[in-house]
């Protein structure tokens, strides 16, 4: 999905508030007083350090040479400042008041002297007393901002934290939102009535209250949220659920109120709160009881949601993706009562959205967004941005100046595998046990009738595998037949038939296939009804246990009926065990050559398996056996 950037629009008050805030100092009157002090202590020091200083013995020794010209007594401290003949000046102190030899002998050489009573200079009461005195005071009204700001965060603590995206530029249009026709025109109504509200006023109908996303992360729900106020051209209030806890009970209830008592002042406006399932949980669910501030929140919702009229332009739009754990009273009617499903995209939302990301990349003219889409079933708005990010990183690695389709394939293979494991060695007969492995998963995938086409089957380690085979559906599939089901636990067993069949051992290799198939087989007898043993009867849970909530529930099934769903599912397993043996065996020369080629060129095509199939001369016939 494309996203844009809103930045908040900023009245003059904002502003002036941003740039000045009253009561404390500007920043660069600080710097200018901190740049004049060192510029005075800089000037004494230096001063101090180049005028010369002597003894009072070699200032009477030059005096009775008669080399002084003048100098400066102060009678305070006895400090003398003298003049040669030559225009030298130095200072120097004088241990006690002159003596009348010493006065004659100054006299005598003709010296002029001055003497002087002084009282304390600038700098020196600058520095001795002003100087310190300001530091004091500078700090004491430092220390009660100080104070007062923090004061001024406690007391400010049940404001909202929502942000505003004002309506003067609107920046995200439904046109910025890739595909999600159907959930598009369903939501469209909230911005017909945010735009003419009395249309809907003449014929009495009334607009929902409260318009809930539910979808998987990364479709893009706070993206189209964003979409209907920029449709609308009305303010929108964005906050996450997270903002309303504190540590202070009552703190989110209060901040719900700011919340509401701001949008009422806007007049229209839509209050979007994403993750709205940490606020909105069921009360009462869980081991430890309520939380008193969580609980204290939601029912400050609930009264705020039913304290407002229909038709003051107040639309209140939440997200989540895990809409079973809401408390039935956020969701009735007057509340939260449409839910607007956010699933994954379909083929053809993926092509849109894959083209918004590729827009502005250089692709290659071999790139074909279909082959793409394809094989990316299951992939959300984010997934498929992250994907093309990934691929313009792999060119850029590789040198290319443009991005070409292995550079997807690349990236498909991190995404949905991890990264590859150069690093990793195995020994040639772990390596010659792999490659059989992931012949006998291509090969069935190749061989079974309606079966999604092999893309590829490599026996590089990738993840956590140190093989993988790769098919890619031809399109997206949204139920699950009982041939089809069985043939995915036939191709799951394929790689541990495969050793068995060449090599006569069972390895631990096939564990993660051996869990999917079993997951598989169970789900087909406690969930779709697929056994003639148990009939049209599902069971377990609808979901997981949140927060202890059901994990007293006793179970649903008698012990005889768990041993019979125990029977069938064995019995499942069993079956097409038998299918994936007879196919391998039958089909062994095909199997043979796939293994063969992994091992020297390590990754094979979908085509190139289909060549030696056919190079053999036994087909898909084989796989009816």
């Amino acid at each position: 999905m494309s996203s844009q950037d809103n930045k908040p629009s900023k009245n003059k008050d904002s502003a002036n508030g941003a740039a000045k805030i009253e009561g404390k100092w500007p920043k660069w009157l600080i710097w200018v007083g901190l740049g004049t002090l060192a510029i005075l202590l800089g000037w004494s020091v230096y001063v101090e350090r180049n005028i010369d200083k002597k003894d009072y013995s070699e200032f009477y020794e030059l005096a009775e040479a008669g080399k002084i010209e003048k100098f400066e007594f102060e009678n305070t401290n006895f400090a003398i400042e003298a003049t040669t003949k030559t225009n030298d000046t130095f200072r120097t102190t004088a241990p006690r008041e002159f003596t009348e030899t010493e006065r004659d002998l100054f006299n005598e050489k003709g010296i002029v002297q001055e003497f002087k009573t002084s009282s304390n200079s600038l700098g020196d009461l600058l520095f001795s007393f002003i100087l310190p005195l300001g530091l004091i005071i500078g700090l004491l009204f430092w220390f009660a901002r100080r104070q007062q700001s923090q004061m001024g965060g406690i007391m400010s603590i049940g404001r909202n934290k929502a942000k505003t995206y004002s309506s003067e530029k609107p920046g995200t249009m439904f046109d910025d939102v890739a595909g999600y026709k159907n959930v598009k025109k369903e939501i469209k109504e909230v911005v017909d009535f945010l735009k003419s509200p009395e249309k809907f006023a003449e014929i009495g109908a009334r607009i929902p209250k409260g318009v809930l996303l539910v979808g998987p992360p990364g479709t893009g729900k706070t993206l189209i949220a964003r979409a209907v106020a920029g449709e609308a051209g009305v303010p929108f209030l964005s906050v996450t659920g997270s903002d309303f806890m504190e540590m202070f009970v009552g703190v989110g209830a209060s901040r719900v109120r700011d919340l509401f008592n701001e949008a009422k002042k806007m007049g229209k406006a839509i209050i979007f709160i994403d993750e709205i399932d940490s606020i909105g949980r069921k009360r009462g669910a869980g081991l430890g009881g309520g939380h008193d501030e969580r609980e204290q929140t939601l029912n400050q919702m609930l009264s705020e949601m039913d304290g407002f009229e229909a038709t003051e332009g107040i639309v209140m739009m939440a997200a989540t993706n895990r809409p079973d754990i809401l408390d039935p009273a956020l969701l009735r009617p007057g509340r939260f009562d449409r839910q607007v499903v956010v699933p994954l995209p379909e083929l053809e939302d993926r092509k849109k959205i894959l083209d918004v990301h590729i827009k502005h990349k250089k692709m290659s003219d071999d790139v074909d967004v279909n082959v793409i889409a394809r094989g990316t079933p299951g992939m959300s708005g984010a997934d498929l941005a992250n994907l093309v990010n990934e691929a313009a990183l792999f060119a850029v690695r590789g040198g290319a100046s443009v991005v070409h389709p292995e550079h997807f394939d690349a990236a498909r293979d991190r995404v949905i595998m991890g990264v590859k494991r150069d690093s990793l060695v195995m020994s040639e007969s772990e390596r010659e046990m792999t490659a059989y492995h992931e012949a006998g998963h291509a090969l069935c995938a190749a061989l079974l009738p309606g079966y999604d086409p092999l893309h590829k089957v490599t026996i590089i380690p990738t993840g956590m595998a140190l093989g993988v085979t790769m098919t890619l559906p031809e399109e997206d599939r949204h139920s699950i037949r009982k041939t089809h089901a069985e043939d995915m636990i036939v191709m799951m067993l394929g790689g541990r038939n495969a050793e068995d069949l060449v090599f006569d051992v069972v390895s631990s290799g096939a564990g993660d296939d051996l869990q999917k198939a079993t997951g598989m087989a169970r789900r087909m007898v406690t969930e779709w009804g697929m056994s003639d043993a148990i009939g049209p009867m599902a069971f377990g849970d609808n979901g997981p246990v949140f927060l202890g909530d059901g994990m007293s529930q006793s179970k649903e099934y008698s012990e005889g009926l768990a041993e019979t769903i125990d029977v069938e599912i064995k019995r499942i397993l069993t079956e097409q065990e038998d299918r994936c043996k007879n196919l391998l065996t039958t089909n062994r020369e095909a199997l043979n050559q796939v293994a063969q080629g992994l091992l020297e060129q390590e990754t094979l095509s979908g085509k190139e398996i289909d060549d030696i199939i056919a190079n053999i001369g036994q087909g898909n016939n084989a796989a009816l056996v």
